[in-house]
């Protein structure tokens, strides 16, 4: 494994740079747990921002594409920043209006969108469809490529809720609900997702099963897809499911068991031929928690470890948890006839830098590149997927916060919200 840090980033700085935008709350991971979605987001030639400052507010910021200058916006909302599950996650429809839902744990639904297209001024709290409305968390906003928007929610408890679609469409401008209940835990267990949507509009949906509260119990990797907007679901092979879809019912993409240190809520994407990836960590044969990929070629479920890390750790417990590794972010690139495949993360063992590993699919030899000097302390991955699916260009949200476990506070002032962008991740080891 080849290991290349960029000190400062000076060493890489013709391909790396970085913005700053303003001061933000962190005392907890709130503006940069991994469920944002999104943190920050591209429309046409317009990017754009939101985070908690250090009051609790929530603030919006939007820049030309590759200016250093952000405008700035303080809006009229706050979330209760205590507790790390509130984030803030944003979309931008085919109008360029903005969508905005944060300040979520198991409580009423708060959203709400700008009143005119690209500006940062909010309209009044708005309900979607006015169905399962009292009791939201973990709020995900997706783009399909006809402009419309998808809105994903759990509706009720961990261990004991349900999986919500809700559509937006740009023409009518109103929401309807596709999903009241996709994903049925059967009052038994529930699913924790993660979401991309292709470049054909196919939606692609993973997720492990919980238990209980503690994330100990997660388990097994699922998979299901939607060619339709999300209105009826497939298995890989093209079987359509009878929803809800069940423990018993469900395609399994990886098994793997309980207490083998299965973090939940990571990441996914396709390669061009809308094959899915998902990137995840859990236990090698040496009890050791390592990056792994599981992915669909030529339809078999394979699976690559990445191998490279040293530590042992054990997850246990409900809450916001203070983890060695934050949970990663994974990217795909088609060169050359091959698969250039990436993995955005933190680690203790890398003294809490951002870092990215990448390995041709067909060696599998990972490299590794540390793309801050400075530690980001619990800071995880979000980076602005609109820009990344349209120029390749990576655009990471950047916050250096500190998460005690199980909902503490530390005794933090406000730190730096920064944008690092990188042109070309391939150059950063070549």
């Amino acid at each position: 494994m080849f290991v290349f840090v960029c000190m400062s980033l000076s060493s890489c700085k013709s391909n790396v740079t970085i913005s700053e935008v303003g001061g933000g709350w962190s005392s907890n991971s709130v503006n940069t747990v991994k469920f944002r979605k999104n943190a920050i987001t591209t429309f046409k030639n317009h990017q754009f921002i939101a985070y908690y400052d250090a009051d609790s507010y929530v603030i919006l910021a939007k820049r030309k594409l590759h200016s250093s200058n952000w405008e700035t916006h303080k809006t009229q909302y706050k979330g209760n920043t205590k507790d790390a599950h509130n984030s803030i996650s944003i979309a931008i429809d085919g109008d360029g209006f903005l969508h905005l839902s944060w300040d979520h744990h198991n409580t009423k639904l708060r959203y709400t969108k700008s009143k005119k297209p690209l500006s940062l001024e909010l309209g009044d709290e708005l309900a979607m469809t006015g169905e399962q409305e009292d009791r939201v968390t973990y709020p995900e906003f997706y783009n399909l490529p006809n402009g419309n928007l998808l809105f994903f929610y759990r509706s009720g408890e961990s261990g004991r809720g349900n999986l919500v679609i809700n559509s937006y469409d740009v023409s009518s401008k109103k929401w309807t609900q596709l999903q009241n209940n996709l994903i049925d835990g059967e009052d038994k267990r529930s699913a924790y997702w993660q979401v991309c949507v292709d470049k054909t509009g196919v939606i692609h949906l993973s997720w492990v099963w919980r238990e209980t509260w503690g994330v100990e119990t997660n388990h097994d990797l699922a998979y299901a897809r939607s060619k339709d907007g999300g209105v009826t679901w497939e298995k890989s092979t093209g079987e359509k499911y009878n929803l809800p879809i069940n423990l018993a019912s469900a395609e399994y993409a990886w098994k793997i068991p309980q207490n083998s240190n299965l973090i939940n809520q990571t990441s996914m994407t396709t390669d061009d031929f809308g094959n899915p990836y998902i990137v995840n960590y859990w236990n090698d044969e040496n009890k050791i928690p390592q990056f792994q990929i599981v992915y669909l070629e030529q339809g078999v479920w394979k699976k690559l470890n990445t191998g490279f890390r040293k530590t042992p750790f054990v997850l246990g417990g409900g809450g916001t948890k203070r983890i060695p590794i934050s949970r990663p972010s994974v990217l795909v690139e088609d060169e050359n006839n091959d698969r250039i495949v990436s993995i955005m993360f933190r680690d203790e063992e890398r003294q809490n830098r951002l870092s990215l590993a990448y390995a041709p699919l067909k060696n599998k030899l990972w490299k590794v590149v540390d793309l801050t000097y400075d530690s980001v302390g619990q800071w995880e991955p979000n980076y602005d997927v609109s820009l990344w699916n349209s120029k390749k260009e990576l655009n990471i949200f950047l916050q250096k916060v500190t998460q005690i476990d199980g909902e503490g506070l530390a005794e933090n002032e406000s730190s730096d919200v920064k944008v690092l962008s990188i042109k070309n991740i391939n150059k950063l080891t070549k």
